[in-house]
């Protein structure tokens, strides 16, 4: 269930609070003292108070809470939209939520403004407030992606969504199976969906009640598509006729995009494995000893990558040549059709960075440096099946730094800018970190964004589950 956190540091204190989301899912839950709604790993179980007559009857139920009542348990991240806090998954539903207490305020469901049945807990917000975020409707045409935009202020107080647009809408490639998305990238002038071989097979979520599947039984890796790059125009909605394909990659949350020189700058966390959500699985968390190890063994490691993307591919553009001249650069780029251009990756890492299992959960200094060029960014090691690092990279010679202690498993590395800040990493960078080896003894980390040494920690004295994405508030 959703569990919300706050610390709050003022006058050399830092005070805490956590209140459970006020979902109709926690609330159904509670009241059965069980697991009663659905979930994207979690299939309810039969009432076991029900006579054997009565479970084998709800199995041919029609499966209600995925086609009209998806989970509103948004337990992934924290977004913002006209200047409002809500709590975020990947259904249409979401949360209004007060950010100093921690209260429900409402529930807000995407497909009362526009046709979509779901968004990415990642939106991109433009310096305007202007909002970009990604879902999909489905049709008789099959699968569509559509891009979102949602405008920057409100008229009423009471507004949630009004004023929500459909910038676009692009077919899937198979309309049966739709590719998987978690986030989507963002320049000052295009929004790039990356259009991955992680697939959603809907007959099997649709009937995953009757089956006594989960959502995510509905998923699977295909290695024989390519990725594909959709560039859309944020004035215009107009998307690029030029596809951008890449091998068959996965990848779940991107760094920063820029556009320079006529092309466009895509850097990502990727694996060459679309496997990772198995690695989670409730069975592999339980193991121990050497079947443990064996799954440790056979992680999906992912790395940070840079994709090169010409803006500019006519029928002038020569064909099975290099299109990318940029200097100390390796990506590539070649036209390999009339519409189609085959892009190869640069690695954004040195060789140390294997040792610490790759990285994911990256962070930028996004107020200033989304959609520019930028210099570093922030990310957790995974040698295990959750972070066990924090890591600071320099793509200026691409060095790294990085806190570790054996034992603490850091959460997803949160920058905040110094106030009056000149240079890139003027600042904090600040974790929350778990030590699940000892009681009652989890703490929030600060440390120095320019040194990555440690500035202090405070001890939460209750036990705090390891979670997934943060959110600055404000600087008073």
């Amino acid at each position: 269930m959703a569990l919300l956190h706050q610390f709050k540091i003022s006058d050399g204190r830092v005070t805490y609070k956590s209140r459970f989301l006020s979902s109709d899912s926690y609330q159904s839950n509670q009241e059965h003292n069980r697991i009663a709604v659905s979930e994207f790993g979690t299939i309810n179980m039969p009432d076991p108070c029900k006579n054997f007559f009565q479970r084998f009857l709800s199995r041919f139920e029609l499966p209600s809470e995925y086609l009209t009542l998806p989970t509103d348990n948004a337990n992934v991240s924290f977004v913002t939209y006209k200047g409002d806090y809500y709590v975020s998954t990947e259904t249409n539903i979401m949360h209004k939520v007060d950010p100093e207490t921690l209260k429900t305020i409402a529930k807000v469901d995407w497909s009362k403004f526009i046709a979509v049945n779901g968004a990415t807990a990642h939106p991109h917000t433009d310096p305007d407030g202007t909002t970009y975020n990604m879902g999909n409707s489905y049709g008789r045409k099959g699968a569509i992606y559509n891009i979102i935009r949602v405008p920057p202020t409100k008229i009423t107080e009471e507004e949630t969504l009004e004023g929500a647009e459909v910038l676009c809408s692009i077919p899937s490639t198979d309309k049966t199976k739709p590719s998987y998305y978690h986030s989507f990238a963002m320049s000052e002038n295009y929004v790039v969906f990356i259009e991955q071989p992680i697939k959603m097979d809907m007959l099997k979520i649709v009937t995953g009640k009757l089956r006594r599947k989960s959502i995510s039984d509905g998923f699977s890796w295909n290695p024989k598509l390519n990725t594909i790059f959709h560039l859309i125009d944020k004035q215009t909605g107009k998307v690029n006729s030029t596809k951008y394909l890449a091998k068959p990659l996965s990848t779940f949350h991107q760094i920063n995009a820029f556009e320079e020189d006529g092309l466009l700058i895509l850097d990502m966390c990727a694996a060459d494995d679309g496997q990772t959500i198995a690695n989670y699985k409730v069975q592999n968390l339980r193991k121990s000893g050497e079947a443990l190890d064996e799954v440790y063994n056979t992680l999906c490691r992912v790395f940070p990558r840079r994709f090169v993307l010409p803006l500019k591919v006519d029928r002038d553009t020569p064909y099975d040549q290099n299109l990318i001249n940029r200097p100390d650069c390796t990506a590539t780029s070649k036209r390999i059709g009339k519409d189609k251009v085959f892009c190869t990756h640069e690695d954004l890492h040195g060789e140390d960075l294997h040792q610490y299992g790759g990285l994911e959960f990256p962070q930028i200094n996004y107020g200033k440096y989304n959609t520019h060029p930028y210099r570093y960014f922030y990310g957790c090691g995974f040698r295990h099946l959750v972070g066990d690092t924090l890591i600071k990279m320099d793509l200026h010679g691409k060095h790294m730094k990085v806190w570790e202690h054996a034992g603490l498993y850091p959460s997803e590395p949160v920058f905040v800018p110094s106030p009056n800040a000149t240079e890139e990493d003027d600042g904090v960078v600040m974790s929350v970190v778990i030590t699940p080896n000892k009681d009652k003894s989890t703490f929030l980390l600060v440390l120095d964004a320019k040194t990555f040494e440690e500035l202090g920690r405070a001890v939460v004295p209750v036990n705090i589950p390891y979670g997934f994405h943060g959110t600055f508030n404000t600087t008073a």
